[in-house]
């Protein structure tokens, strides 16, 4: 782990959708001291978790503050909605915005979290949740719709960086490896390979039918 000073909020404000390289990234981000990473895993891992989410995609007032308590940077869904409010409550903070190709980031979606969410539990707050923001609220009830659901997700890539400063801005595609990101955040490359997680083969295996 590299050292990083230590600082009671975000320094890293996630804007990339899911399926994007940001389990790698989140672990990526812990390894170079940022501690600890909020991703979408937090909302299966944390009672209430799902729970608060829900009633932010419904228009509650929010202390970002308080949910963020405890972590350095945020990666993934549902925080990557948010980023705009973030950048507010969090103004020295840097953006990460993880891109992929299009068409594999699509397929990739389509069979992980779009079949997972659809199928699992659909009735619970997570599931509620995924749905409101991400299947209606981002994509409008289309995701189905492939040419409707690639053009949202190059639409929020040109919002970002048309709302971020360029010198607070990293467009990155987990491919490149520590380099970028090392070089972004100003910290030195670790001798460890970089993480490579939750590829499509893995996220489908531990959310099987048998395994829900």
């Amino acid at each position: 782990m590299v050292d990083t000073p230590e600082w009671n909020g975000l320094k890293i404000i996630g804007a990339g959708f899911g399926r994007t390289g940001t389990l790698s990234t989140k672990n990526a981000l812990e390894e170079l001291g940022f501690r600890s990473c909020y991703h979408m895993t937090e909302l299966f891992e944390n009672p209430g978790v799902p729970e608060q989410w829900q009633a932010i995609v419904a228009g509650a007032p929010v202390d970002w503050k308080a949910i963020f308590t405890g972590y350095q940077a945020s990666v993934d869904w549902p925080a990557c909605a948010f980023y705009k409010e973030l950048m507010q409550v969090y103004p020295e903070a840097k953006v990460l915005l993880n891109v992929r190709d299009p068409e594999k980031w699509y397929e990739s979606v389509l069979s992980t979290i779009y079949v997972v969410s659809r199928r699992r539990l659909p009735d619970s707050p997570h599931s509620q949740m995924i749905k409101k923001l991400i299947w209606e609220g981002t994509f409008d009830s289309k995701f189905e719709d492939k040419d409707y659901a690639i053009a949202v997700f190059h639409r929020h890539i040109e919002e970002v960086k048309q709302h971020v400063p360029p010198d607070k801005l990293l467009i990155y595609d987990v491919k490149e490896g520590w380099e970028p990101l090392c070089t972004f955040l100003g910290v030195k490359i670790p001798s460890t390979p970089f993480p490579r997680l939750n590829d499509r083969d893995n996220f489908v295996g531990r959310n099987r039918p048998d395994n829900i």
